[in-house]
């Protein structure tokens, strides 16, 4: 199993990823991807951009630990996750997840896992910014909800 962890600035194109990750492979039958993007509304209607602050090294160190964990719960062939930092703006890619296995069922659900691992357990921050000012973006329940349920799993 194997997996690439990256936290970047530069856009990158999610199909060429997904074809360097996964697209040799004859070991794969199911390869799923979450792709999230910058809304032009949050918490305000009016977001205009976006500002994501990291600490490298380890935000690095946590993504490889997120997919560690995903790949000792299900059998994977394989995991990429880029994260982009830096001012985004509505439209703008902002994450990559693809996990790829043999069946889909271990795709789906580790790729899910990743997800709401990332969202809850990732040191990023983010600020919005709009019309009527900037605003660091809270942590939201629903995606503590999200986390908390693979603990029971």
């Amino acid at each position: 199993m194997t997996w690439e962890v990256r936290v970047q600035e530069p856009a990158f194109d999610v199909g060429i990823e997904q074809a360097r990750w996964f697209g040799t492979r004859h070991d794969v039958g199911a390869i799923v991807s979450f792709t999230g993007l910058v809304r032009d509304f949050n918490e305000r209607p009016d977001v205009e951009a976006l500002t994501l602050e990291h600490f490298p090294g380890m935000t690095e160190k946590a993504l490889a630990d997120i997919a560690r964990q995903a790949s000792e719960r299900w059998q994977l062939e394989g995991i990429g996750i880029i994260h982009r930092v830096g001012r985004l703006l509505p439209g703008d890619v902002i994450v990559l997840v693809s996990v790829a296995s043999a069946h889909r069922r271990d795709a789906f659900e580790a790729c899910d896992f990743v997800m709401d691992y990332l969202k809850t357990r990732a040191p990023f921050w983010k600020k919005e910014h709009t019309a009527s000012g900037d605003y660091w973006v809270s942590e939201r329940q629903s995606d503590r909800d999200d986390a908390d349920r693979w603990e029971q799993q």
